[in-house]
């Protein structure tokens, strides 16, 4: 399929694909953001083309295809290409400070304080078995720390996603091997973008 016939193209990433070392390589964005993130891009395309999904946006396919049996492979990928590009924001170079006083006054109301987050957050990716997403979300009015297995995020529950984790191995395999929660800590404290998670709350 032409780059003119896509739907859906592979959003810019937001730095440069060095600009995560050393906590995230330029080899492995290479691979997770150029190859992986365009396959759920390309696969997508090629699943809607000539379909009525095809006129849909991104995150009303994901809603509409979810737990459909026969809308799994669309499911599955549209809602990648979403999970991918959210991860990529929430992630920056200068990231890792602490947030702005308006989100950290509703983490400390969520869990009593940010260091308390950190380790849900943490927890989270690192107790996910298999592939899968750990998730700070809105729920209602609340904070909550959430996992998800495989593609599946909080759009489906009608909760509003505000940070990503990507636990799938190829987020960080090339770097740490099997070592999960060096990668997951060394995310938490080095490169969480929270004005993002902020803007996201304020949205």
């Amino acid at each position: 399929m032409s780059q003119e016939d896509a739907v859906h193209v592979l959003p810019d990433l937001p730095y440069a694909q060095n600009a995560l070392e050393p906590v995230i390589s330029a080899r492995t964005l290479e691979f997770h953001y150029g190859k992986h993130h365009q396959t759920y891009v390309d696969n997508l395309n090629k699943l809607i083309k000539g379909t009525p999904l095809a006129q849909k946006p991104l995150e009303e396919l994901i809603i509409d295809t979810f737990r459909q049996p026969d809308k799994v492979g669309v499911f599955n990928n549209a809602a990648q290409v979403w999970n991918h590009t959210f991860y990529w924001h929430c992630l920056n170079p200068a990231g890792g400070k602490e947030p702005s006083q308006a989100l950290m006054q509703k983490i400390e109301t969520a869990f009593g304080s940010f260091d308390e987050c950190k380790k849900e957050l943490f927890s989270a990716a690192t107790t996910q078995f298999g592939s899968g997403w750990a998730w700070l979300e809105l729920d209602g009015d609340r904070l909550k720390v959430t996992k998800t297995p495989n593609a599946e995020m909080p759009l489906t529950r009608n909760n509003k996603p505000l940070l990503t984790i990507d636990v799938w191995e190829h987020a960080y395999y090339l770097d740490y091997q099997n070592r999960r929660p060096d990668y997951v800590q060394a995310v938490l404290d080095n490169l969480v973008n929270w004005d993002f998670v902020a803007e996201k709350l304020e949205a």
